[in-house]
Parts: C-alpha cells; sequence; structure tokens
C-alpha cells in the first residue's frame, strides 16, 4: 500500500462519516484514475432516496459510466469505506473496474453491527474470483478508522 492510498481511503472514510451524519448509512466510494486524480466521490443514499440499491458503490458505478464510459474505468481504482457487498461487487466488475481499495472488512463490520436478515455472506473477493478477468482487491486497511464511522449505530442495512 502507498501513502496515497491510505489518504484516499481516509477521504472514503470522512465521506462515509457525512454520509451517517445526514441520515444515511455511513458507506462513501471514490473512483481514481492511475494519475491519482479523483473522479467522483459518492456516499450511501439508502435511506434519503429510500433505494435499498443506493449503496456508495452502485452509486458511483451507475455515475462513473454516465460521466466517463466503461473504457476510462478500467484503468481506475475504486476506494471504498467498507468492503463491497455481493451487489456491489458485481457492479464493480461488470463496468470493468480493476482494483477495489477497502477499509472494513464485511466479516468485521457483521462483528461489530450484529447480523442482518438482508445479509449474503460472500466477499468480494469470492464474488471477483467467478469472474472471466481478475479484479485486484487491497483491504481490510485502516479499519479501526473505518469502523469509527459506526460507533453507537447498532445495526444497519449492508
Amino acid at each position: 500500500m502507498s501513502q496515497q492510498d491510505l489518504d484516499f481511503l481516509r477521504r472514503a472514510i470522512a465521506l462515509a462519516a457525512q454520509a451517517g451524519e445526514r441520515g444515511d448509512e455511513p458507506f462513501a466510494s471514490l473512483l481514481v484514475d492511475s494519475n491519482g486524480e479523483i473522479l467522483l466521490e459518492t456516499q450511501n443514499t439508502t435511506n434519503t432516496a429510500t433505494d435499498c440499491t443506493g449503496h456508495a458503490e452502485t452509486n458511483l458505478v451507475r455515475e462513473a459510466c454516465r460521466r466517463f464510459g466503461t473504457e476510462r474505468l478500467r484503468e481506475c481504482t475504486l476506494y471504498t469505506s467498507a468492503e463491497p457487498c455481493a451487489m456491489c461487487a458485481g457492479a464493480i466488475f461488470k463496468c470493468g473496474i480493476p482494483r477495489v481499495v477497502f477499509s472494513v472488512s464485511s466479516k468485521r463490520l457483521y462483528d461489530v453491527l450484529g447480523d442482518d436478515e438482508n445479509r449474503l455472506d460472500l466477499s468480494c473477493r469470492e464474488v471477483f474470483a467467478r469472474g472471466a478477468r481478475p479484479v485486484a482487491v487491497d483491504g481490510p486497511l485502516l479499519e479501526e478508522e473505518g469502523l469509527a464511522v459506526f460507533q453507537g449505530r447498532g445495526q444497519t442495512t449492508l
């Protein structure tokens, strides 16, 4: 991991805290190009948009595809405050993003917050491993910092 990777993860964690303060679940993602430029920042909107698919990563994929097209995404990295769920991992794979860096593992998040009836116990690595092309995954990283945004939240909809 480079210092730049850690800086981008800290930015995702800060955005996740903002999402939580706004009334959404505290998750956020960044899309960064190969030159280290942040192209897009997104947050979870499941509560404010009343949309169960409004996870930060799916919001990012939707907007990134509209703005940049999938060809450009093949040279980007997605940084996210927590490990992408199976739904988000599928969207990330489908659009061609080749690398994901996350802070909090889904296992650790469930251990801290409690189980969820909507839980798909499937890591993003398992989802990506079934794909026809590789997706590099780095994480968990800065996990204690990432978990801090969930303090006092109890169960969350992942």
